[in-house]
């Protein structure tokens, strides 16, 4: 979890001509699987892709990560260049010691990528028998636990083929690499 303090701001409101007092305060965000489910489901798109979002959609974002309760929407206006700094920090925070080297043979990403959706990473956290509350870990911490899974399983002879668990690794890293790349 991220607390952050958006201090007192006043900000120019186009429409009225004026200027606007935004109410500063503490919110608590959370990136995790739960957050990015409320998010596509509003969005009918997948968050964890290379599609640059717009500014409407990583702001979206913030709200689904936000833990806090009754919240003035008016503070999110509130949030400037440090804070929107603290947040992407956050997010592509891997929030974990493992790392795990590419055993995609010569380093080659398979031609067809599957999207990575909500749903498909409760697939995952289902098929490997993941407690669901591991859905509100930050996500990368909760994909390199899926990552694990996976080669342990195909290594103490798991279902994967080789060619599959190239696969899987490929799109893992694609949708880590994407999830670093939004704002």
């Amino acid at each position: 979890m991220l607390k952050i303090t958006i201090p007192p701001r006043e900000i120019w409101d186009e429409t009225k001509q004026e200027f606007k007092s935004i109410p500063g305060g503490d919110i608590v965000l959370e990136h995790s699987l739960v957050s990015i489910s409320k998010w596509e489901s509003k969005w009918h798109i997948p968050y964890m892709s290379e599609t640059p979002k717009t500014p409407e959609q990583i702001m979206d974002y913030v709200h689904c990560m936000t833990l806090t309760q009754n919240v003035n929407p008016d503070i999110y206006s509130g949030i400037g260049p440090k804070e929107a700094t603290q947040i992407k920090e956050y997010i592509e925070d891997p929030m974990t010691a493992t790392t795990i080297q590419d055993h995609t043979p010569g380093g080659k990403r398979p031609a067809k990528k599957q999207v990575v959706t909500s749903e498909l990473i409760y697939y995952w956290m289902i098929e490997f028998g993941i407690p669901v509350e591991f859905q509100k870990w930050h996500i990368n911490r909760l994909m390199k636990l899926i990552e694990v899974c996976n080669i342990k399983q195909s290594s103490e002879g798991g279902q994967m083929s080789r060619k599959d668990l190239a696969k899987f690794n490929s799109q893992l890293n694609k949708s880590r690499l994407a999830s670093g790349k939004r704002k």
